[in-house]
């Protein structure tokens, strides 16, 4: 996937509930064949979620983000699973997420969560088995990277944007 970098216009997809959302509020600090790195505020503020960055590992199949709360105080790591689909001709990157997600707390505490939302989805028809497939070894490779203590691998392209 050989991005053109500048104006790469950035969509977020999700199958639930379906929709595709143009992030043109995200500030898009580097970008390569490998990842993209941006700045960004929270679409729709929670109690916690305030802003955050995201690495987007273009080969890996995961977006690996840092989210924050008002205070600039860590939330927690958030890693979506997902499949990215680049259009040449409008320099579009869409990602779509895959459901399944896992959260690193602050502590290291790691979690799984939403493979029941996965299974829905299969079950409605509403994603391919090649996707669930796809969903479950990126899932286990982003798995395997925490479990082998190097998330931090993952997690220093974004904090050196921060220092």
């Amino acid at each position: 996937m050989v991005l053109l970098m500048q104006n790469v216009k950035l969509f977020r997809k999700r199958i639930i509930p379906e929709e595709c959302v143009l992030l043109k509020d995200d500030i898009i600090l580097s970008a390569n064949e490998d990842i993209i790195i941006t700045k960004w505020n929270a679409l729709k503020p929670k109690k916690d979620l305030h802003h955050g960055y995201s690495c987007y590992f273009l080969k890996e199949g995961f977006k690996v983000s840092k989210f924050y709360r008002e205070d600039n105080s860590l939330m927690c790591w958030y890693c979506d699973i997902v499949n990215y689909d680049y259009q040449k001709e409008e320099n579009v990157l869409i990602a779509t997420d895959l459901l399944a997600d896992v959260i690193v707390e602050p502590n290291g505490f790691v979690k799984v969560i939403d493979l029941d939302e996965l299974a829905d989805v299969l079950e409605k028809h509403a994603l391919s088995e090649e996707l669930l497939g796809l969903a479950l070894k990126q899932l286990n490779h982003l798995l395997s990277i925490i479990y082998a203590g190097k998330f931090d691998t993952l997690t220093s392209h974004i904090e050196k944007w921060e220092a």
